[in-house]
């Protein structure tokens, strides 16, 4: 595969040592680092290993789950485009739905697999911790998803020492601190700050009959929307990463502001209603699936959706540490003459250019009320 003749170089420029890392679900791992085979247990983790190797992203990875072909296609075809030998790695099923091939994965050899934090209790108590530990592959767990404020950064560093780039680590975490801070510094030297009410809805129009109204507690993009300056309508009542509301409950909290998640799911959806947001989305046909979003019950009785403030985001920025984008957006729609000269399509095009081996394409969000981003 590119890269192989300089990861081979880099087996012998830098010599592995061992070390104790302690992962994000609180386990100790020893391990040689860098690692030099990886099976990325989340393919969408690729997202934060091209910030930390770039052109070297590819290098050790030996594996991935089948996640970025099948949730993220369009950021699967950019990876695919730049490095067209990855399109030949083993994919891999998902741990907590009993579909990893672990003995596929043995004879890969790794000595890492990188698991999200949801597949541990599952990997625990099914034996796939321990056959995987007989085999001398060492679990790292991460976690960009369930409680991101507490592990991003730590994720962000432990994927720094597997792929031996500890410093461009660092120097991710402070660019997402900075870019973050540009919205929140601002808010704080607002007095009695008015926050909109937000109902952000996670992934409608995937599958089934297509009903309201799946969101997000405090943590996600429910943090999201409070670090921009909104007040999610779940606030008080979902304390979990993801919960749902009753439509009724809706209508009583009568938004001011509407934002659903979305992206290119078109492997997996029976019912073709998500919104398509994404890399190089096709912003006319978004716009006319989130209108079509908004003619479900009880959607037409909603203030936002009567002035036109409903939106779109890229859902694949929940399991990533690029959030900084979704929240100056957010900070945009939310309060827009505050934020007037705060351009989060430019910090991304900005990011692309400085972190990353892949090209930048707008396309991550979508509204009723304006032109495409």
């Amino acid at each position: 595969m590119a890269g192989a003749v300089s990861a081979l170089f880099l087996f012998f420029a830098t010599p592995a040592a061992s070390a104790d890392l302690v992962d994000v679900a609180g386990r100790t791992v020893h391990l040689d680092l860098p690692a030099r085979r990886v099976i990325v247990g989340e393919a969408r983790q690729i997202h934060v290993i091209a910030a930390l190797k770039g052109e070297h992203t590819f290098d050790t990875v030996v594996g991935w789950r089948d996640d970025f072909l099948t949730k993220d296609p369009d950021s699967y075809a950019a990876y695919v485009e730049r490095f067209p030998d990855i399109a030949k790695l083993p994919r891999f099923g998902y741990v907590p739905q009993g579909d990893f091939d672990l003995e596929t994965a043995i004879t890969l050899q790794p000595d890492v697999l990188t698991l999200n934090l949801e597949s541990a209790k599952v990997a625990k108590e099914s034996g796939f911790e321990a056959k995987a530990a007989a085999a001398n592959i060492q679990i790292v767990y991460l976690d960009f998803r369930l409680d991101p404020d507490r592990n991003t950064e730590k994720s962000i560093r432990l994927l720094g020492e597997i792929f031996g780039a500890k410093d461009k680590a660092q120097e991710l975490i402070d660019y997402r601190r900075a870019e973050i801070a540009r919205v929140t510094d601002r808010l704080a030297t607002v007095k009695d700050l008015k926050r909109p009410k937000v109902f952000i809805e996670r992934a409608p129009g995937i599958s089934g009959e297509n009903q309201c109204c799946r969101t997000f507690g405090p943590y996600n993009f429910g943090s999201m929307v409070t670090l921009a300056g909104g007040k999610s309508i779940a606030e008080g009542i979902i304390k979990t990463t993801f919960g749902d509301l009753n439509p009724e409950q809706l209508v009583v909290s009568d938004p001011d502001q509407v934002i659903v998640t979305g992206s290119n799911w078109a492997a997996e959806s029976d019912i073709h209603k998500f919104v398509p947001v994404g890399r190089g989305a096709d912003q006319v046909l978004a716009r006319q699936r989130l209108a079509e979003l908004m003619t479900r019950t009880p959607f037409p009785e909603l203030k936002a959706v009567k002035t036109g403030q409903v939106h779109a985001v890229w859902h694949q920025f929940y399991g990533a540490p690029y959030e900084f984008i979704p929240i100056q957006q957010f900070a945009k729609w939310f309060h827009p003459e505050l934020f007037a000269d705060l351009d989060p399509e430019q910090t991304f095009r900005d990011f692309h250019s400085r972190f990353l081996p892949v090209s930048y394409k707008p396309g991550y969000f979508v509204s009723l009320d304006k032109e495409p981003n």
